[in-house]
């Protein structure tokens, strides 16, 4: 059998191949699990009652309507509408398996083969593959060292293919929030140049703040240059029922139902059912996880501070820290493989999200207690002793 060039030129996922070493460990003791920022903690009660009750309903195991479910459409509406003082309708939500497929489906349907998207450095790393698979050329738009992508840089880079513009915010692997301002530049840069500016927006809740993220939804004709792209797989820990959502204009979300239909159908019913009990009955529980991730993230940058073992932190947010090793002389994938089987922490590189190795590791810390994050910096320091 004859395989495709398309996936041949793609490395595997990183999060598996780290995962791949966990059976050569030369110790015994727990395992600091800092590779994914998929919640380990147990989801809402009031959201595992809902799923019991839509497992016993007549249709709960059948296809939910393209468009979702009417409920669950208008819920997401009205929490942005609050979080973002915008006026959408249910009309400008479409339900996807989860924010990775609202991405895909989004860029699918904006470009075609040959085309370019400015992708920020560091990217997420699904991302970056997922446009090289479409056959589209991704235009890395380096940051400083804030690791704010910079609307200046990014004009430079557009040229007669390019197609949209992907901002993260919160980032992931940075962590970092974007600020309003530089996200309005960005704005106009895609209108000015008839761009879609395309805004991942999975870790919004785990910012520390209320404010809105930023004002383009408020702002008359939005649907025609912004994609804005929603999770809640992390907010309400239920990644196994991959639930997201694009939110976009209505032609926009005409368009991307004609993949929908290709790839899935419709987004799962459970999943949303699960998501719209969350947004209706949880805000309670969903407020002391952030307060407590939010906790975590003072700790892990108190520790950090220290640069514990030479590993010196650039940023961190959200779920993630952003930290360079300090082994001139070692590629970063020995690193970490190192810091796996010897010192039982288990990381991803940060070659997974840059085209080039400049010494990044992500640490995905929220799963973390304050007493591990301590025993972290000391498993790190063990690396140079």
């Amino acid at each position: 059998m004859r395989l495709t060039n398309r996936t041949r030129q793609l490395t595997a996922s990183p999060i598996a191949e780290a995962h791949s070493w966990l059976a050569h460990r030369r110790n015994d003791r727990p395992l600091l699990d800092l590779s994914q920022a998929a919640p380990n903690y147990p989801t809402a009660p009031e959201i595992v009652a809902r799923i019991s009750e839509v497992a016993a309903e007549p249709d709960g195991g059948r296809y939910a309507p393209p468009p979702g479910l009417p409920a669950f459409t208008e819920a997401v509406a009205d929490e942005l509408n609050a979080a973002y003082r915008a006026d959408l309708t249910a009309d400008h939500v479409l339900p996807t398996s989860g924010c990775n497929q609202a991405f895909c489906i989004a860029t699918s349907a904006l470009t075609e083969p040959g085309d370019e998207v400015i992708l920020p450095v560091p990217y997420y790393f699904n991302h970056d593959m997922w446009l090289r698979l479409d056959g589209v050329t991704p235009r890395y738009l380096t940051s400083g060292d804030d690791l704010i992508p910079d609307p200046q840089r990014a004009a430079e880079l557009v040229g007669p293919r390019t197609r949209a513009i992907v901002l993260v915010t919160p980032g992931n692997p940075t962590g970092v929030t974007i600020p309003p301002s530089v996200i309005d530049d960005f704005e106009r840069l895609a209108t000015e140049h008839d761009l879609a500016l395309i805004i991942d927006e999975t870790y919004r809740n785990f910012r520390g703040t209320d404010e809105p993220p930023h004002r383009l939804l408020s702002r008359p004709g939005w649907g025609d240059r912004v994609i804005s792209l929603h999770s809640y797989s992390k907010d309400l820990a239920i990644p196994g029922y991959r639930i997201g959502a694009v939110v976009a204009g209505p032609d926009v979300i005409y368009e991307i139902l004609k993949l929908i239909d290709c790839v899935q159908i419709s987004a799962p019913r459970i999943g949303q059912e699960a998501a719209l009990a969350g947004i209706l009955r949880s805000g309670s529980w969903r407020r002391r996880q952030a307060s407590r991730i939010a906790d975590t993230l003072d700790r892990y940058r108190t520790v950090m501070g220290d640069k514990p073992g030479g590993f010196e932190l650039a940023s961190a947010g959200a779920f993630f820290g952003w930290a360079r090793h300090p082994f001139s002389d070692v590629a970063t994938a020995d690193v970490i493989k190192r810091l796996v089987l010897d010192h039982d922490v288990l990381a991803i590189p940060g070659t997974a999200f840059t085209p080039n190795d400049d010494r990044w590791v992500r640490f995905s810390f929220a799963n973390l207690a304050f007493d591990e994050i301590d025993e972290l910096a000391r498993r790190l320091g063990e690396l140079t002793s």
